[in-house]
């Protein structure tokens, strides 16, 4: 093992992986002869053990560390954390499942070493594989985001959907202000956020079969993916976190409407009654699907979980009272009631966003 400073870190965001992390080490070892290099794992408090597991290979090996967080989750902030620690010229950023070919490092290594900036494991060059790992519905998935990406950012990439890729470190250093810590699509990311146009080297590579554990990829994924796109479009203007929360609470519109017609017309309550116990149910929906995705890296628990929902209770009366007033006051001045109940609703989507996010599901 080498003692010179590290040239190369490889980043490695980790959850339930622990069966593949001392897998990966040796692949590395094997692959990187001949280069200085460290690994990091970022691990997001895994219930399996993963962190004492990479803990226990570290104290045998000085080029792997782990860093360990507790009270927060998600791909793209674990990223982020696991580039910012490194101290190396060049960081990658790869899988711990094994579906990433380590072997193709040093051809990335060495492109960043002849003057690129970014060089990204691509499976749609030529000499790279596209459908092994994925099924039918995961190869539509992905092939669709990534017409997405290119039509509505301009990204020129042929993969901009990959997790693998290797950039010198100043870069991130330079736009890390202007990522996104949410998601999973952190190169997308990277590209969009870079004010001038970046160097990039697509390398090859064939997308494996996962070793061990189950894949991390959901509904949420795709939902993050496409609050992504919205968010650069505008320029970080709307957070992808405000967007999901702004669809959850369109749903829970439709929420709404169902229990009243049920209340009301099915079961003979009086409107004011009806509309009462339909908007309890309505905001009890936004919240739990709130609580499972627009905020599952903070997601509220046990006691925790009842005391959210009171608060929420509380923000989304006074995100009530705040419509009602703003499209009153709009509406004495121009008589379009349309106009006048959509600012009302935007005051209080942005009201309900801004409250709950510092009183229900604040940073700890």
């Amino acid at each position: 093992m080498t003692a010179l400073p590290a040239e190369l870190t490889i980043v490695v965001p980790t959850y339930k992986e622990r069966d593949n992390a001392p897998v990966l080490i040796q692949k590395l070892d094997a692959a990187l002869v001949g280069i200085a290099w460290e690994v990091v794992f970022v691990d997001d408090d895994s219930p399996d053990g993963t962190a004492r597991v990479v803990k226990d290979l570290a104290r045998q090996d000085p080029r792997v560390r782990c860093i360990r967080r507790v009270g927060r989750r998600g791909l793209a902030g674990a990223c982020i954390e696991g580039m910012l620690a490194s101290a190396a010229p060049y960081v990658a950023v790869m899988d711990a499942d094994l579906q990433h070919d380590e072997t193709v490092l040093p051809r990335m290594l060495e492109a960043l070493r002849g003057g690129s900036d970014l060089a990204v494991g691509s499976r749609y060059v030529e000499g790279g594989s596209s459908g092994a790992g994925f099924n039918s519905i995961r190869q539509w998935g992905s092939d669709t985001a990534t017409s997405l990406a290119r039509r509505m950012l301009g990204i020129e990439l042929s993969d901009p959907m990959s997790g693998f890729f290797m950039l010198r470190r100043e870069l991130i250093e330079d736009i890390v202000p202007n990522l996104s810590k949410e998601g999973f699509k952190i190169l997308l990311d990277i590209v969009a956020s870079s004010p001038e146009k970046l160097k990039t080297t697509e390398v090859a590579f064939n997308f494996r079969e996962r070793h061990s554990g189950e894949s991390k990829l959901d509904s949420l994924v795709t939902a993050q993916y496409l609050g992504l796109l919205v968010s650069k479009m505008t320029g970080g203007l709307l957070p992808i976190r405000f967007l999901m929360f702004a669809l959850v609470g369109l749903s829970g519109i439709a929420v709404h409407l169902v229990a009243l017609t049920l209340f009301h017309s099915g079961l003979n309550f009086g409107f004011e009654w009806a509309q009462l116990i339909a908007t309890v149910i309505a905001m009890t929906y936004n919240f739990v699907v709130n609580n499972a995705f627009t905020y599952r890296d903070k997601r509220l628990k046990g006691m925790a979980f009842w005391i959210g929902l009171l608060t929420f209770y509380a923000v989304c009366s006074f995100g009530t009272l705040a419509n009602v007033s703003v499209a009153s006051w709009i509406h004495g001045y121009d008589p379009a009631p349309l106009l006048a109940g959509f600012v009302g609703a935007l005051m209080s989507a942005v009201f309900n966003y801004a409250a709950s996010k510092a009183l229900t599901w604040r940073d700890v």
